[in-house]
């Protein structure tokens, strides 16, 4: 069975905060694009490669990568709450033969998931519970990171693994492109800060609240004519160009240190469309369908979405 992958940015601010001009409906436009696409692909498995953001993975244990086979939504930022419809047999699948080609990740039974996850979901198909689901977490925000390299040879794992299923997979990677929203981090915490992201604690309502409006008044603020965290729209058309070119291999020589200077803390992100899209060479070449890009300040975010699929043979 062939494969076919979406990859979008996600944001909290998507739901509080009006970019300028006509940038929202331009936004709506390219996700019903993909939405037409993932209706005329028809996915009976979606597989959904995204980051998480001190909501559900801490550093009591921080896995580079790993795969629910059961998960539930924390509902921040507006999305939903409550489980995901994961396949159980299909998630135990990836995890045996991701295992097996050499991956180290590992696997939960509860994972917990935030709007990296529910987001795309919502926007895609209507709701988490929607379709069916493998949920596939990469670390994206929380220091340290192993090589890009790494994130690649798991993607082209995960392809061999969905290949070997048989079915009508869409890949549906979320996160990127540049951006550095206002995120604690663990080096230089004040220890009540650091203690919750070493924790394993789910921040409170009020907390969580806090949060949210922190986030929320960074966009506002741009809103009102502040520049904002700097974005890099060079950058991201870059590796957008190089994704449907192919050179995946190419990103096996940056560094870490290189993507946060280039586009950001956040940035990092990037490593679940490079997944997706590893895993879509694992059924041969493939060709980007739709690409679409803004950097939108008011959104923190350079704001990417493409769809792409095996090519089809004439």
């Amino acid at each position: 069975m062939p494969l076919a992958a979406i990859t979008a940015s996600h944001t909290p601010l998507m739901h509080t905060v009006a970019p300028r001009g006509d940038t929202r409906a331009a936004v709506d436009a390219a996700f019903a694009q993909a939405r037409a696409f993932a209706a005329d692909f028809r996915p009976d498995l979606v597989v959904v490669v995204a980051p998480d953001h001190y909501n559900g993975m801490f550093y009591d244990l921080m896995p580079p990568f790993c795969v629910g086979t059961a998960a539930e939504a924390v509902g921040d930022y507006g999305t939903g709450a409550g489980p995901l419809a994961v396949d159980r047999d299909a998630a135990r699948h990836v995890v045996r033969e991701l295992l097996a080609a050499e991956i180290d990740l590992a696997m939960s039974e509860r994972m917990v998931v935030d709007h990296g996850f529910a987001q795309p979901l919502e926007l895609l198909f209507g709701a988490i519970e929607a379709v069916p689901t493998v949920p596939v977490f990469i670390n994206s925000v929380a220091l340290p990171f192993g090589p890009l390299r790494r994130t690649r040879l798991l993607g082209e794992a995960l392809g061999h693994a969905l290949l070997a299923l048989d079915r009508r997979v869409l890949l549906l990677g979320s996160g990127g492109l540049s951006h550095d929203p206002p995120l604690p981090a663990l080096e230089g915490a004040p220890p009540e800060v650091a203690a919750r992201l070493v924790a394993g604690r789910n921040p409170t309502p009020e907390e969580r609240a806090a949060r949210e409006n922190r986030v929320r008044d960074a966009g506002l603020a741009v809103v009102a004519g502040d520049p904002g965290p700097r974005l890099n729209p060079d950058w991201d058309q870059a590796f957008l160009d190089l994704l449907a070119q192919g050179r995946l291999a190419a990103t096996d020589t940056w560094t870490n240190d290189w993507i946060t200077a280039e586009a950001g803390n956040s940035a990092h992100e990037v490593r679940t469309w490079l997944a997706c899209y590893a895993a879509l060479s694992s059924a041969g070449p493939y060709a980007v369908r739709s690409r679409f890009y803004r950097p939108i300040p008011e959104w923190i975010a350079g704001f990417g979405i493409t769809t792409a699929e095996t090519r089809r043979i004439p």
